[in-house]
């Protein structure tokens, strides 16, 4: 079996990197292969942009999921996205290593789903949540939070944790066909001592060691809607 781990954490000491050594090491002592995009390390570049494209179907005017399919079919997208399009089609399981920030992704990151999670090969049209173009393949988040834990809930100020995680879930990797295992969240990281950050890690362990008995989130299915997506049974 094979792992990509998308990291995407400045520090080098922080929890969550700790979190992802933790996760290597675990999935290599079972066997797995292991691949790690460390995206602040490579230094990846975020922004979408022209430059993606060697050889435009369009030149006067940048439809942008449009010319990732050209491109990738003419085998003139960007060096950097293809080799992350293919650690995509070689992993079974993708695990996205971060920080919440602003009740969403880091920018490194988002900018790697913008331009890696391309048209044609991981969606398109018809080809999304139970019929994408990653269907068979696994995705979970490991990431960290700053505020306690009963900050998040029904009632609670920030709201339901599910509700805040929804557009990443749903809105980039179910979307794109993944599986998506529930998630693992460490609550108030910065401001915890020691022996609180080391229970926090072997919950995690505990976590990992559940992977293939962890029951994946609920996502639409194709079969519920007709040709223009409208549902075949009324809503509510």
């Amino acid at each position: 079996m094979n792992l990509l781990i998308v990291h995407a954490h400045h520090e080098p000491q922080s929890f969550v990197t700790s979190m992802k050594d933790l996760t290597v090491r675990h999935f290599e002592a079972a066997g797995w292969s292991v691949q790690v995009s460390d995206l602040y390390a490579m230094d990846f570049n975020p922004v979408a942009s022209p430059a993606d494209f060697g050889a435009r179907q369009n030149p006067d005017y940048l439809t942008y999921a449009l010319e990732q399919r050209h491109n990738w079919n003419g085998k003139t997208l960007a060096p950097d996205i293809v080799a992350e399009v293919e650690k995509v089609q070689w992993a079974d399981l993708i695990i996205f290593s971060f920080p919440v920030y602003w009740y969403s992704l880091p920018a490194i990151l988002k900018g790697w789903v913008d331009r890696v999670f391309i048209s044609g090969v991981c969606y398109g049209g018809t080809r999304i949540y139970d019929k994408g173009g990653l269907k068979g393949k696994r995705a979970m988040l490991a990431t960290s939070l700053g505020g306690q834990t009963h900050m998040f809930g029904p009632g609670a100020i920030h709201g339901e944790l599910d509700t805040l995680l929804k557009p990443i879930h749903q809105g980039m990797l179910g979307y794109v066909g993944l599986t998506v295992l529930p998630p693992f969240v460490a609550y108030h990281v910065p401001y915890l001592k020691a022996p609180e950050r080391e229970a926090i890690m072997a919950q995690y362990q505990a976590h990992l060691n559940q992977i293939d008995s962890l029951q994946p989130l609920r996502m639409p299915s194709l079969a519920d809607y007709d040709a223009t997506m409208h549902p075949l049974k009324p809503v509510g």
